[in-house]
């Protein structure tokens, strides 16, 4: 990670909401390792676990402060997070499908919640909230690479409560005088993340063996591992001239569904059939075909910089599927 992401927190109480998901659960783990004191929200969940924090080693799993409840509740938000130096608000309905589904829900917890998290800290809970907002925002590139000053554009009901999400954050901010930092990460990939998602969906059917079930195979994507997005993170978090900023965290690199599957193969080393199933893709409006970042306000506030190139990154993600095959029902796919 960078050097700004190793900056500064030692010592410090940081709060992170959705920290039992993919990207959380390893926002926690890296703040523990830099001495931070963490209290990481989750989802209540009758049946004691709390999400991709129970992966962690028991050494770390100690050392964090764990607040199930529901983002939705703004006493509970507000209580989590008393007295934290920054809260890190990652909470969210992440998946486009469901928010087609059921867009209210979506809405709620996206939207919602972060008003929720922004009322925590107007009312002087905590004292810096770093949103993490999406590349979805977007849509599809008008111009690339992608720059934060690039159209908004909803897609999809999910993007659109992100949207709302982003501007309160930004409106709280010039309103009220809120410390707020936004984080817009590009499609991010990893060890840890469920095959909701495009690069399991496709490793996971990779390594089972048979055919690769996809939708569209044309769009495009840049694919950030999950350790680049976290110090991309961490660096925001601790970077007092981020304040009111929006800050796109990606490589740059745009790669499309399908030379993914082309690199996917290699990696598992054999040759894979595609099988393009269209009732499983979006609908046509709602399809994002191209999304690629300009991170060049991020690097210049802080210096930070990708690591890990996409095939390696692919390997690490491999290994951890392998090791953990029973989370992964192969006869399931996400859009």
């Amino acid at each position: 990670m960078s050097a700004a992401a190793d900056r500064d927190w030692s010592g410090r109480r940081v709060a992170v909401t959705g920290a039992g998901g993919f990207v959380g659960s390893q926002l926690v783990a890296a703040l523990v390792d830099r001495g931070a004191s963490v209290h990481a929200l989750t989802h209540y969940r009758g049946d004691g676990s709390a999400g991709r924090l129970d992966l962690l080693d028991a050494e770390r799993r100690v050392a964090i402060d764990v607040h199930p409840g529901d983002v939705r509740d703004v006493e509970w938000v507000r209580r989590a997070v008393d007295g934290c130096d920054v809260v890190f608000h990652l909470a969210a309905h992440v998946g486009i499908p469901h928010s087609y589904r059921a867009p209210r829900d979506v809405l709620e917890t996206n939207t919602v919640g972060t008003l929720n998290v922004l009322e925590a800290l107007r009312a002087g809970a905590a004292s810096r909230v770093v949103q993490m907002s999406t590349s979805e925002v977007y849509g599809s590139a008008q111009r690339t690479p992608i720059d934060e000053e690039h159209p908004l554009n909803a897609q999809s009901p999910y993007a659109a409560s992100k949207v709302g999400a982003d501007q309160l954050a930004l409106s709280f901010h010039r309103s009220f005088g809120i410390d707020v930092a936004l984080a817009r990460p590009f499609n991010v990939y990893g060890p840890g993340q469920t095959a909701r998602a495009i690069v399991p969906t496709v490793l996971s059917q990779a390594i089972a063996g048979g055919q690769v079930r996809l939708g569209s195979t044309w769009p495009t994507r840049d694919l950030t591992f999950v350790e680049d997005t976290v110090a991309g993170l961490l660096a925001i978090g601790a970077c007092a001239d981020a304040r009111g900023q929006v800050l796109n965290i990606g490589t740059g690199v745009e790669t499309s569904i399908g030379r993914l599957v082309d690199l996917v193969a290699e990696v598992v080393g054999r040759p894979l059939e595609i099988v393009t199933e269209e009732a499983r893709t979006r609908p046509r409006s709602s399809e994002v075909d191209r999304l690629v970042a300009d991170a060049s306000r991020l690097r210049a506030l802080t210096g930070w910089e990708p690591s890990v190139d996409l095939r390696a990154g692919l390997e690490r993600t491999a290994a951890w599927i392998r090791d953990h095959r029973e989370m992964f029902d192969v006869t399931r796919f996400a859009l």
